[in-house]
C-alpha cells in the first residue's frame, strides 16, 4: 500500500474515473457531494444503503427517496454524471433483510424509480435489481456488474456462543445470489470483453471474521465466485462493497488468477463507525478508515493499472492502493 498523500492530486490523468459510496442517511448532511463532483467521475456507483428507510410502507419509502433526490449536491451530481448501483438492507426495507422480506417486489420498483430506470427496462420484470453496464472509451472499456445481495439471500446463522452477531452457515448451506443470478453472473463474466470488470456487492466478500453480514457467512459461495472469476478469464476483476460504516482494502491471491483480487470497501457517506478500534480481517491491506469517506478509482487502459483512493471532506486522502492488472 502506498503512503497516503495529503490531498487528491488533480494532475493525475485517467482514462476512466469511478466514484462510489454507501451508507447515506437522507436526513443527515452529506458533506462529500461537492468533493465527489470535483473528481469529475465518469460514473457514480451507489453501493447500498443509499437511504435509510427500514420500512414496509411503500409511500414512506418513496417519500424518503424523493427527499434524497432534492438534496442539492446530489442533484448536481445527477445532472453531470451517470448514476448506477445496488441496494442494501436499509433501502431494501428490512435490517439484515433477505429472501423472506414480504415487500421486496414493491420495494424493487421504488428503488428502480429512484435510479431513474426506464419502464421498459428488463429490471422492471425480473426478480432482483442485478444488472450490468459497459462503458466504452477510445482507450478501452469497463464493465460494471451490479449484484443484488438481498432479494435471494437465505437466512443467516446466529452466533450464540460469542459476541458476534452471525457465524458462517454449514458449507454448502444457503445462498447470497440465488441460482438465477448465479447463472446470469457467470454469463456476464464469461462473455465480457472489457479491460476491467468491476463487481458491485453491497456487503463485503473477502472480510469474513467480523460477525456481521458478509459473503463469508456463505463460504461455499465465496469459493464459487473465486472459481468463476478464474474460469471466466475475465480481465481485471475487482470488487466494490459497502455496508460496514468503515472503509478498507482487502486483498487475496487466488491460484491461477494472474493478479490479486481486491475488495474495496467504502462506507459511509453521512455516518461512520467512529468508535472503531479493531476487528479481524485476514485480508486487510493498510489501515481502516473510520471517518466519512467515498471511494475513487482511476483506470489507465494503457498500463492496465488502477489507482484506488479513500477520500474524505476536502478531498483529503485517507488511504490509497495502486494495482496493476
Amino acid at each position: 500500500m502506498d503512503n497516503p498523500a495529503t490531498y487528491l492530486d488533480s494532475t493525475v490523468t485517467a482514462d476512466f474515473t469511478l466514484a462510489f459510496g454507501s451508507c447515506n442517511k437522507q436526513d443527515e448532511t452529506n458533506f462529500l457531494w461537492d468533493d465527489i463532483l470535483k473528481t469529475q467521475p465518469d460514473v457514480w456507483v451507489w453501493g447500498g444503503d443509499n437511504i435509510y428507510a427500514d420500512t414496509d410502507n411503500m409511500q414512506r419509502l418513496r417519500a424518503m427517496y424523493e427527499q434524497q433526490n432534492t438534496i442539492e449536491g446530489y442533484k448536481k451530481l445527477k445532472e453531470s454524471t451517470p448514476v448506477i448501483g445496488t441496494w442494501d438492507d436499509h433501502d431494501y426495507g428490512l435490517n439484515d433483510g433477505g429472501v423472506d422480506f414480504y415487500k421486496k417486489k414493491e420495494s424493487q420498483q421504488e428503488f428502480l424509480n429512484f435510479m431513474g430506470v426506464e419502464k421498459n427496462d428488463p429490471r422492471r420484470t425480473q426478480e432482483g435489481v442485478y444488472t450490468s453496464h459497459t462503458y466504452n472509451t477510445p482507450q478501452g472499456s469497463i464493465k460494471i456488474i451490479v449484484l443484488d445481495t438481498r432479494y435471494f439471500r437465505t437466512p443467516l446463522t446466529p452466533d450464540t456462543k460469542t459476541k458476534k452477531r452471525t457465524k458462517p452457515n454449514a458449507y454448502g448451506d444457503g445462498t447470497v445470489l440465488g441460482e438465477r443470478q448465479w447463472t446470469w453472473l457467470a454469463n456476464e463474466l464469461q462473455n465480457s470483453k472489457a479491460d476491467f470488470n468491476v463487481l458491485v456487492s453491497s456487503i463485503q466478500i473477502l472480510s469474513n471474521e467480523h460477525g456481521f453480514e458478509t459473503w463469508g457467512n456463505f463460504p461455499h459461495e465465496v469459493d464459487q465466485l473465486k472459481k468463476l472469476i478464474v474460469d471466466s478469464k475475465a480481465k481485471g476483476v475487482m470488487i466494490l462493497s459497502g455496508d460496514r460504516h468503515i472503509s478498507e482494502f482487502s486483498k487475496t491471491e487466488i491460484e491461477d488468477l494472474p493478479y490479486p483480487l481486491i475488495d474495496f470497501t467504502s462506507s459511509g457517506l453521512t455516518h461512520s463507525y467512529t468508535r472503531f478500534k479493531n476487528e479481524p480481517n485476514p485480508f486487510r491491506v493498510g489501515k481502516v478508515v473510520s471517518t466519512k469517506s467515498f471511494g475513487l478509482i482511476r483506470f489507465n487502459f494503457k498500463t492496465k493499472e488502477t489507482h484506488m483512493q479513500m477520500l474524505g471532506d476536502g478531498l483529503k486522502i485517507m488511504g490509497e492502493l495502486h494495482q496493476a492488472y
